[in-house]
C-alpha cells in the first residue's frame, strides 16, 4: 500500500489545498445550524433582539438601573456602566442620523454606547447582563412595592415572565429570585426588557425582526455559497490528484513490466498484468478521489458536530452516542462479511480476463475443433462466479441504506420527543433543538462516510497490493552498476565458455557446458530435436536470461558487463512467433531502426523477399497492418519481421526458426540475399530443417541441452549420429551429397 501512495508525493501542494478547503467547507457547513438556531431563537421568538448591552438607552432606564444597583450597594459597577454611554441631545449633529433608527432621538436626549474602548465595553456588558434582569423583574412586580425609580413610578407590564414563581413579598426576595434563575431565563428577561426599551424608543419591532431574519438569512446564503465553492474546488482538485496518481501508476506498472525478463513474466499471467494496470489502478483512483474528500471532511464534521451539538443541548448527548454506537456495530458486521470477498473479486476478474483473452486469441482453433459450446460454458462459469460474488457484496451493501434510513428517522423522532420535554422545562430553546437535530444528522453522515471509506479501503488495498507486487518484483536482468562500452565499430564475435543454464525454480539445467565461438561474417546454425534448448541458447545472447554458470562474451566483453540497451542495439532478432504491430508496413519495418531512410527500408524489404507486398498495394509503404499482422499471411508476417531485423544492419543477426512458414524457393532467396546484405554480420540460424543450413560455416547439434556435434554439414554427416538421423529423416540420400 505504501508503495502505491508514494506516488502521491508530487501532488502534496494539491493535497494541502484540499485539506484547507475541506476545513473551510466543514466550518461553513457546521455554522449553518447555528444560523438556523439564531433565526428561530432570536429572529422569531425574540423579535430579532439579542440579549446584550443595547446600543441606545433612555436616561431614565439607566437611572432606574442605578436605583436597583444602589439597593445592592454596587455604586462602582454602576459607574462603569455610566462611563460606557455618552449622551446625545436632540439638537446634536448625531441626533438626525440616530433618529433614523431610534425615532425618540429627534425629541429627547438619549444615551449612545461608546465604541472606542473594547475592555470597558466588555466590563459594562457583563454588569448589564447581570443587573438588567433585576430591573425587568422589579418592573414586573413594581406595584407591590412603594419604590420609585428616579422619581418616576414604574408601570408593570401587562404580560408576566414565563416560568416565574409567585409574586415576591419583598425586595430582598425579588433579588434572590433573580440570582436563582437559569441562564436561559435570565437572557429571556433581558430580551423582554429590551423589547420594552426599544418600543419606548420608537423602534418598529416588526421591521427589526424582519431585518434580523433577512440579515441572518443572507449570511446563511453567503456561507452556503462558500461551502459550494469549496466543494467544487475540492472535487476538481481531488479528481486531478486521483487521475494523476492513476496515470503515474499505469506508467510505473508499464515501465516495470517492460523491464521484466521472461523469468518475471512467468510469475504473472498476461491477463493478471492487464487487470493490475487497468481495474486495480481504477480501484486505487476511486479510493483517492473519494478519500481526499471523505478521509479529511468526515472527521472534521464528526468531531466538530459533536462539540457543537453538546454545546446546544448537552442533555441529549446520549442520543448521538447511541446512534453512532449502533451505526458502528452495523458497519463492523458489514466489514467482516464483505471485505474477504474483495480479494476474491479481483482474482475472478483475472480469471475472466484470462478466459476472454484465450478465446479471442484462439478463435480459429476453437472453431476448427467445434469447441464453441465448451468455451461458452467455460466463459459462463467464469462470468457467473464473478457476477455471483459481486451480487453478494452488492446485496450486503444495499442493506446498509434502508438500515441507515431507519436509524436516522429513529434519531430524529427521539430528538423531537426528548427535546420537546427539554423545551417545556425551559432547559433549551426550540432553535437549539432544531440545531441539535441538524448536527446529529451531520454527525451521522460523517460516520457513514467514514464507514464507506473503511469498506472501500480494503478493496483498494487489495488492488494496491497487487500493483505493488508488480512494482516491487526484483528484476533479474538489469544493467550493471559500472557498465563497460563496446568497441567501435562492433565486430560481432560471440563466444560461449562452459555455459550452463537452468530456468528459475527448475530442478535441472536445460543447457550443459556449451562452448563455441561465432565469428563475424560467418553463419552459425543451431539444430536439434524439439526441446533440445536451441531457442534458449540464442535467448542467452539477447540476455533474456543470464547463464547459471560460465560466460558469454561479445568482442571479448562479458554480456553481463554491458548495458542492455547497448547490447540489444547491435542485435537483429527474428523470433519464432513473428509479432507485428498495428500501423503501416513502414512503421513495422522502422520499428527496427527509427531513423531509417526510405531507401534502407526498401533494401531490407528486398532482402527479405517481401518488397512485392509493397509494390502490389496502392498505399505502398503506408499499407495498414492489423494488430498481430492478422491481415497478412504467416509467410508475409515472417518476412516483414525479417525486414525489421535487417533494416538496422546489425553486427549480429539471430533467426530463431524464422523460415518455418517459407517455401524452399523463398527460403533460398533470402539466404542468398543475406550473403550480400549481411556479409559482415555474425549470423545465428536456429532451425529444425537441414536443407537451409547445409552451407553454414558452423553447425551446432544440440541434444538434451548438450552439444553433441559441431562442424560443417559433411563433417557432421560422418561423425554425428544425431545429425545424420535428422538429415536422413528430411532429405533423400542424393540430396545430402
Amino acid at each position: 500500500m505504501l508503495t502505491v501512495f508514494r506516488h502521491l508525493k508530487p501532488y502534496w501542494r494539491s493535497l494541502i489545498l484540499i485539506i484547507a478547503l475541506l476545513f473551510v467547507q466543514a466550518n461553513a457547513d457546521l455554522s449553518l445550524p447555528d444560523y438556523l438556531s439564531s433565526i428561530v431563537n432570536i429572529g422569531i421568538q425574540q423579535g430579532g433582539i439579542e440579549p446584550t448591552l443595547p446600543e441606545v438607552m433612555r436616561p431614565e432606564t439607566l437611572q432606574a438601573l442605578g436605583t436597583i444597583m444602589s439597593f445592592e450597594q454596587k455604586t462602582e459597577e454602576f459607574a462603569a456602566l455610566v462611563v460606557a454611554y455618552a449622551p446625545v441631545a436632540p439638537d446634536a449633529s448625531k441626533a438626525e442620523k440616530l433618529a433614523q433608527r431610534w425615532p425618540l432621538a429627534a425629541h429627547e436626549s438619549l444615551l449612545v454606547l461608546r465604541k472606542d474602548a473594547a475592555a470597558e465595553l466588555e466590563k459594562a456588558r457583563t454588569i448589564f447582563m447581570e443587573e438588567f434582569p433585576r430591573l425587568v423583574l422589579f418592573r414586573q412586580f413594581a406595584g407591590s412595592f412603594p419604590v420609585m425609580a428616579g422619581g418616576t413610578a414604574i408601570t408593570p407590564p401587562s404580560k408576566s415572565i414565563p416560568g416565574m414563581p409567585a409574586q415576591p413579598s419583598s425586595m430582598q426576595a425579588l433579588m434572590s429570585q433573580v440570582d436563582n434563575l437559569e441562564p436561559l431565563a435570565r437572557s429571556q428577561l433581558v430580551v423582554r426588557g429590551l423589547q420594552q426599551e426599544y418600543e419606548a424608543l420608537g423602534v418598529d419591532l416588526a421591521a427589526l425582526q424582519t431585518g434580523y431574519i433577512l440579515r441572518i438569512g443572507a449570511m446563511m446564503l453567503l456561507v452556503t455559497l462558500i461551502s459550494v465553492a469549496a466543494t467544487v474546488l475540492v472535487g476538481y482538485l481531488g479528481s486531478r490528484v486521483a487521475a494523476g496518481v492513476a496515470r503515474d501508476l499505469r506508467h510505473a506498472v508499464f515501465t516495470r513490466v517492460e523491464a521484466f525478463s521472461p523469468a518475471e513474466f512467468d510469475a504473472f499471467s498476461t491477463a493478471s498484468l492487464i487487470t493490475r494496470s487497468t481495474n486495480d489502478v481504477t480501484q486505487v483512483q476511486m479510493m483517492i478521489m473519494m478519500g481526499t474528500r471523505m478521509m479529511f471532511y468526515a472527521p472534521i464534521i464528526g468531531f466538530g458536530g459533536v462539540i457543537r451539538a453538546i454545546g446546544k443541548a448537552s442533555g441529549m448527548w446520549w442520543i448521538i452516542a447511541a446512534a453512532v454506537g449502533v451505526l458502528l456495530a452495523i458497519i463492523g458486521l458489514v466489514f467482516v462479511v464483505v471485505v474477504p470477498r474483495f480479494r476474491t473479486v479481483q482474482k475472478l476478474v483475472d480469471r475472466l480476463n484470462l478466459v476472454v483473452r484465450e478465446n479471442l486469441s484462439g478463435m480459429m482453433v476453437i472453431r476448427a475443433f467445434n469447441r464453441q459450446e465448451d468455451e461458452t460454458r467455460r466463459f459462463e462459469k467464469a462470468n457467473r462466479d464473478l457476477a455471483s460474488t459481486l451480487l453478494y457484496v452488492t446485496r450486503v451493501m444495499v442493506i446498509l441504506m434502508p438500515v441507515m434510513t431507519v436509524i436516522m428517522n429513529l434519531v430524529s423522532v427521539t430528538i423531537l420527543w426528548v427535546g420537546s420535554h427539554e423545551v417545556a422545562a425551559g432547559s433549551i430553546r426550540v432553535g437549539d433543538m432544531m440545531a441539535f437535530m441538524q448536527y446529529s444528522m451531520q454527525i451521522f453522515f460523517a460516520f457513514l462516510m467514514m464507514s464507506f471509506m473503511f469498506i472501500m479501503m480494503p478493496r483498494a488495498s487489495v488492488s494496491a497490493d497487487r500493483i505493488a507486487q508488480v512494482l516491487e518484483t526484483p528484476i533479474s536482468i538489469s544493467d550493471p552498476e559500472h557498465p563497460e562500452t563496446l568497441p567501435s565499430p562492433v565486430a560481432g564475435a560471440v563466444a560461449f565458455r562452459d555455459v550452463s543454464f537452468r530456468y528459475p525454480g527448475a530442478q535441472e539445467d536445460v543447457l550443459h557446458n556449451i562452448s563455441f565461438t561465432a565469428r563475424p561474417g560467418t553463419t552459425t546454425a543451431i539444430i536439434g530435436t524439439t526441446g533440445s534448448g536451441k531457442s534458449t541458447l540464442v535467448n542467452l545472447i539477447l540476455r533474456f536470461y543470464d547463464p547459471t554458470e560460465g560466460s558469454i562474451t561479445l568482442d571479448g566483453i562479458d554480456l553481463r558487463r554491458l548495458r542492455l540497451a547497448e547490447l540489444r542495439s547491435v542485435i537483429g532478432h527474428v523470433p519464432q512467433k513473428s509479432m507485428l504491430f498495428s500501423g503501416t508496413i513502414e512503421d513495422n519495418v522502422r520499428y527496427g531502426k527509427e531513423d531509417a531512410e526510405t531507401v534502407a527500408i526498401m533494401e531490407a524489404l528486398e532482402a527479405a523477399q517481401i518488397r512485392s507486398l509493397v509494390a502490389e498495394s496502392p498505399e505502398g509503404l503506408q499499407r495498414q497492418i492489423a494488430q498481430g499482422g492478422t491481415n497478412v499471411s504467416g509467410g508475409q508476417r515472417q518476412r516483414l519481421a525479417i525486414a525489421r531485423a535487417l533494416v538496422r544492419r546489425p553486427p549480429i543477426l539471430i533467426f530463431d526458426d524464422s523460415f518455418s512458414a517459407l517455401d524452399y524457393r523463398t527460403d533460398r532467396a533470402i539466404r542468398t540475399a543475406l550473403r550480400t546484405y549481411a556479409k559482415d554480420s555474425t549470423i545465428f540460424l536456429v532451425t529444425q530443417r537441414v536443407a537451409p543450413i547445409r552451407h553454414a560455416d558452423q553447425i551446432l547439434v544440440l541434444d538434451d541441452g548438450r552439444i553433441v556435434g559441431k562442424g560443417s554439414h559433411e563433417t557432421l554427416m560422418e561423425s554425428c549420429e544425431v545429425y545424420r538421423d535428422i538429415a536422413l529423416s528430411q532429405l533423400r540420400q542424393e540430396e545430402l551429397a
